[in-house]
């Protein structure tokens, strides 16, 4: 799959090609930058706006190769002018959030242009400008922000626009460690919020119950997918003290095993798990025939609901924090809620 390029790359050869027309005239129809961990990156500029009032205008169109996001396609531009001091000032213009919380790498209200690109951009324009000379830059994304509301950014309190991002200036095609910061960046912005309390939501019956049943705001919950082991690190890492664990029977039935990514890649005990269960709570051999019989963990839930087995379900809880205990040193206070499809609350564990 094709390798794409960050919003930031987009953003620093849009502002070394505006403050080329600025300073030469020249309008090269691709551009070249520098990458952060070596090595040069070309891409395409899409159009030039003329000098007016000194100052130049360019726009590059995002692409992000095979691993298609929201911001696929979209126009970044930089307005370029000179100024007659050496700093480089980086500002974001329409499009471009406005950073209003704690917890993200860039202060409370700054635009939402990462450190990373900001020193691509600075390094790009200081081999550009004259001695002595700086330049005032404005990005914008005239889509921006209509494609941020179908991102986290109002969450991460990024109000207004997208945020200009990216470490190595290279989109990875299906990047997962891309997902997993992603979702270390939700984390930072509870930690910094002073809050010690955090709900890690295992998927949509999850979601519902927390927003439903408890009445939790979406600030406080975060989907965490398959990442159960990995968000359980990072929250012990941050100083969160306590969890709550909130996901189907199919998924939490895994950790009484050890796995921690509950993706089918990993493993998929659910069914015999689940008939283990059974028979240490006194289910009948027809029974655990029937469970084993199964291929869908919901469809147990039901013949343990029939059978007069649903206490097993508190076990499954309890045996799963004790497994996040090993995880992390008994670093965190964990609470688990094992859910049906229906987000009916069918096991649980408190401290």
């Amino acid at each position: 799959m094709e390798k794409g390029f960050t919003t930031g790359s987009a953003a620093t050869a849009a502002v070394k090609a505006a403050l080329t027309m600025l300073l030469t005239g020249a309008t090269p129809k691709s551009m070249s930058i520098a990458l952060p961990g070596g090595g040069e990156l070309t891409m395409p500029v899409e159009s030039y706006c003329g000098r007016c009032d000194d100052v130049a205008t360019a726009a590059v169109r995002k692409n992000a190769g095979g691993d298609y996001d929201v911001t696929h396609g979209a126009i970044i531009t930089a307005a370029a002018r000179l100024t007659d001091t050496p700093e480089i000032v980086i500002k974001g213009g329409i499009g471009v959030g406005t950073v209003t919380k704690a917890g993200l790498p860039i202060p409370i209200g700054e635009s939402a242009i990462n450190p990373t690109p900001r020193e691509m951009i600075r390094a790009e324009a200081r081999g550009l400008l004259p001695t002595g000379r700086g330049a005032e830059i404005t990005i914008s994304v005239p889509e921006g922000e209509a494609l941020a509301e179908k991102t986290h950014n109002a969450k991460l309190g990024i109000i207004g626009g997208i945020s200009i991002i990216g470490t190595t200036g290279i989109v990875e095609p299906k990047s997962l460690e891309a997902y997993k910061k992603s979702l270390a960046v939700e984390l930072d912005v509870i930690a910094a919020s002073g809050a010690k309390e955090v709900a890690l939501i295992l998927g949509y019956v999850g979601e519902k119950y927390c927003a439903e049943t408890l009445n939790m705001s979406d600030e406080a919950m975060i989907k965490i997918g398959d990442h159960v082991g990995f968000m359980l690190k990072e929250c012990a890492e941050r100083g969160i003290k306590k969890v709550l664990l909130a996901g189907h029977i199919g998924k939490l039935i895994k950790l009484t095993n050890g796995q921690f990514n509950t993706h089918i890649n990993h493993g998929d005990k659910r069914i015999s798990s689940l008939a283990e269960y059974a028979t240490r709570a006194g289910a009948s051999a027809e029974v655990i025939k029937k469970i084993e019989d199964q291929t869908m963990a919901e469809a147990v839930v039901d013949i343990i609901k029939l059978n007069g087995l649903t206490e097993l379900f508190d076990r499954v809880a309890g045996d799963a924090v004790a497994k996040i205990d090993e995880l992390v040193s008994g670093r965190l206070d964990v609470s688990c809620v094992i859910l049906s499809l229906d987000a009916e609350v069918i096991g649980r564990h408190k401290p």
